[in-house]
């Protein structure tokens, strides 16, 4: 019976070649999509779950309040918070402190090399992180003062073959460090990565007055813990503040501020962790299961094509099963062919999607900026998600035709008398509703995202950042004539035409601003009153460099000697001050961290990132030797040359340093480069599930425009014209279409908005978003439909009366 079953799967499978066609296609494209997604949603939720102890590790994640409202959220806190708490309690095994440090170059053959990843980490990394070490005893590889330890791509690229342990590098042409480790490359899947990882050790060494191990006010400090087996993390984060209030409550009283920790597990900092100080940019947990969502979405919409189209034939396959009962075939025997038939249709599918999959992969890379491999069919999790994708499919795609085809009633059957039902209509045109309903929330959804996307690139930014070079600060350098050359170096470039403005300063526009001053208040107040800003160290020419816009008082200038003690807020600072008019503050005096300081301006607020972010308040203050980003204005038309002179001004004033630059549009607009990869993503996935909708409408539409082939006969024998029919046919799509865009429109509405949410300034949702989704859909399905309906509606009607 089996070889029968088999015989006649492959018989319809043939006979059928159109509706064969059309189910395998729909399936394979639906299961290629979902698996792509389901890779690109493992590789998200991979994260950091190779650490062996990734269970225990948590993150100390602080948050500053004043006067009771929260005022910033650190991923980098104090730096006295994890000793503190492994000190007062039993539950804490063992913490890892790191620190970012800034970029280094090192000596290359007589040429500059920059290492751009480095921070300074305490002697437990490699025992609490499962990073392996190729070289050197992780117990002791980061124990002493300036020691380090390089990743396996930097020994290479600085060592060769030779063995890089004892030797010594010479950093930023200023200490020296002994290699005591070599570590593994560190895998995409971390939220953490680094090519170098200099001792803590040595760190505590900068510091002769203080130690930062006490410091509660000093942020800047990346705290993980390693917890015991079976300590509950709530409730140990429940004892935290009174250690706090015991070591830093007489501080947080004196500012009428406060300090809460919470513990972060590590597993989670990759998708939902967005605060000061992170890591690295990290991923978004919303987006990556709102494309799971839609991974199931597709693959369903395939599923109901199968059924839709399986029903829908239901009536040629009446006499079958007829006389299979007659001759004796019991119910269950009948289910099991249709569902064997079924099977063999998904196994054909999922070869196909397979094979779809693998030639894909570099498109959806492409898209996505992800580098998903074929390493996945090396991974056990994904061999069985594909096998319960697969027995899922055919029990869903088949199991309903299954049990409709088997359900006939052989004396009706033979008699003729079986007839399309009113339930299975319905049915059909309920998975039709269904499917296009899903199509239509996608587009919405991508015109949302495409919207949104072009409203934050098109926006004044308050600010000037075309024809503007940057060029990253020098790191070798030597500090007492270092202000000096920068002078000689600015006024040397200023002497060409094709340069317009040069500026000096700690950050520029695209970065986030992550020096943090809290306790900044007006003179006379109490310190109790002081708040936390952001500050920008400029130059000069920063403020005509970028164009900013003053809405009252005066620009740095080198006529007033005391601009040294001066500064300039944005509208949002000086709000945050108490003043509701910019007027108002100029003159004012403020207490900045002991010193007295003077507003001299207020800038109008400016967007210093992406349109994602609100405005902050910001504090430009005059720091003339600042030397982490050179701003240059070139004219557009020299840009080749403009970089080759500014090239060897540099080469001249900082040698021994590495030449590297960028344009700060394309700079700033990186920002959005996530934004932009979701929606290419989501525009991708939404046009295949349209098409796969489309694949099952073309489908039923064939079969149903053959199903009345002797009612379109009879009607133009009657006198109806050919766009009479073709409204006839067109119609009935049209009305189905109009309930599922009636039932996408509020879901749609709400998805949508709920992702706005996340963007500062973000656009209004607009009925265009709706109605443009509408018409793409509408008329690509009545194109779908319209191949079939045009040659039923151009027939001769005497064939057509002839058809039974």
């Amino acid at each position: 019976m089996l070889k029968n079953y088999i015989t006649i799967a492959f018989r319809n499978l043939f006979r059928h070649k159109a509706y064969s066609a059309i189910n395998i296609a729909g399936l394979a494209i639906g299961i290629a999509a979902c698996l792509l997604i389901l890779q690109y949603v493992a590789f998200e939720l991979s994260y950091d779950d190779f650490h062996v102890k990734n269970e225990r590790i948590y993150r100390i994640k602080q948050d500053r309040y004043n006067k009771g409202q929260l005022s910033t959220e650190w991923a980098a806190g104090p730096f006295a918070a994890a000793n503190s708490f492994k000190e007062a309690f039993p539950e804490i095994e063992d913490y890892v402190k790191l620190v970012r440090a800034e970029q280094q170059v090192v000596d290359k053959g007589g040429e500059p090399y920059k290492i751009e990843k480095v921070y300074y980490a305490s002697g437990s990394f490699f025992k609490v992180f499962s990073f392996p070490l190729l070289a050197g005893d992780p117990k002791t590889v980061l124990a002493e003062p300036h020691s380090m330890a390089i990743s396996e791509t930097q020994a290479k690229a600085l060592f060769g073959s030779a063995n890089p342990i004892g030797k010594t590098l010479n950093l930023n042409n200023k200490e020296a460090f002994k290699i005591t480790g070599v570590f593994k490359d560190i895998p995409n899947n971390s939220h953490l990565k680094t090519d170098v990882l200099l001792s803590y050790a040595t760190f505590l060494t900068y510091f002769k007055d203080g130690s930062p191990e006490t410091a509660w006010q000093w942020d800047g400090c990346l705290s993980y813990l390693l917890l015991r087996q079976g300590t509950d993390p709530l409730k140990l984060q429940s004892k935290f503040p009174s250690v706090v209030d015991k070591l830093a409550g007489a501080e947080h009283k004196q500012y009428n501020s406060s300090a809460t920790y919470t513990l972060q597990p590590l597993k989670d900092i990759h998708l939902y962790s967005h605060y000061m100080m992170e890591a690295e940019a990290n991923g978004d947990g919303k987006t990556v299961y709102l494309l799971l969502g839609i991974a199931f979405f597709i693959v369903v919409i395939a599923w109901v094509n199968y059924i839709n189209l399986a029903t829908a034939r239901a009536v040629t396959r009446a006499k079958e099963v007829g006389i299979r009962k007659v001759v004796g075939s019991e119910r269950k025997q009948l289910v099991f062919q249709f569902l064997l038939e079924s099977a063999l249709l998904n196994i054909m599918a999922v070869v196909i999607a397979i094979l779809l999959m693998i030639a894909i992969i570099p498109l959806f890379n492409q898209l996505s900026g992800q580098h998903l491999t074929l390493t996945l069919f090396t991974k056990g999790y994904f061999w069985l998600t594909f096998i319960s994708l697969l027995l899922l499919g055919i029990l869903f795609s088949g199991i309903y035709p299954a049990f409709v085809l088997s359900g006939f009633k052989p004396i009706k059957v033979l008699k003729g008398k079986i007839t399309s039902t009113a339930e299975g209509a319905f049915l059909r045109k309920s998975l039709v509703v269904f499917q296009f309903a899903i199509s239509l929330f996608l587009l919405i959804g991508t015109f949302t995202v495409f919207n949104q996307i072009q409203y934050m690139r098109k926006q004044a930014l308050g600010l000037t950042i075309d024809q503007t070079l940057v060029v990253n600060g020098p790191l070798v350098r030597n500090d007492s004539t270092f202000k000096n050359q920068m002078e000689s170096f600015k006024q040397e470039l200023l002497q060409n035409t094709s340069i317009k403005g040069v500026a000096a300063s700690t950050t520029v526009p695209g970065q986030p601003v992550n020096w943090n001053a809290g306790g900044i208040r007006l003179i006379g107040q109490g310190e109790g009153e002081g708040k936390q800003y952001r500050v920008i160290g400029v130059d000069y020419g920063f403020m005509d460099v970028y164009g900013l816009k003053l809405i009252a008082g005066r620009t740095f200038s080198k006529d007033h000697g005391t601009d040294p003690k001066a500064v300039i807020f944005n509208k949002k600072a000086i709000e945050q001050l108490g003043f509701t008019k910019p007027q108002e503050a100029i003159g004012k005096q403020i207490e900045f961290w002991g010193e007295t300081y003077t507003v001299v301006g207020v800038t109008e607020n400016f967007h210093q990132q992406s349109l994602r972010e609100a405005y902050e308040p910001l504090i430009i203050r005059l720091i003339p030797e600042s030397r982490d980003y050179f701003s240059i204005r070139i004219n557009s038309d020299q840009a080749a040359s403009s970089i080759t002179l500014v090239k060897a001004k540099w080469d001249r004033f900082f040698p021994g340093n590495t030449f590297e630059h960028f344009f700060l549009d394309q700079h700033f607009n990186d920002q959005y480069k996530a934004d932009q990869r979701f929606g290419h993503v989501f525009t991708f996935f939404s046009l295949l599930a349209i098409l796969v909708a489309c694949l099952g409408l073309f489908g039923l539409a064939s079969f149903t425009t053959i199903q009345r082939t002797k009612e379109i006969g009879i009607r133009k024998v009657l006198g109806a014209s050919v766009i009479g029919i073709l409204r006839l046919l067109y119609k009935e799509f049209a009305y189905l279409l109009i309930i599922s865009f009636i039932i996408s429109i509020p879901v749609a509405w709400y998805a949508s908005n709920e992702w706005l949410q996340s963007y500062a300034f973000r656009v209004d949702i607009h009925w265009s978003y709706f109605a443009f989704p509408f018409i793409i859909v509408l008329l690509i399905a009545l194109l779908t439909v319209s191949y079939q309906s045009l040659k039923a509606a151009l027939s001769n009607p005497v064939n057509s009366l002839r058809t039974e």
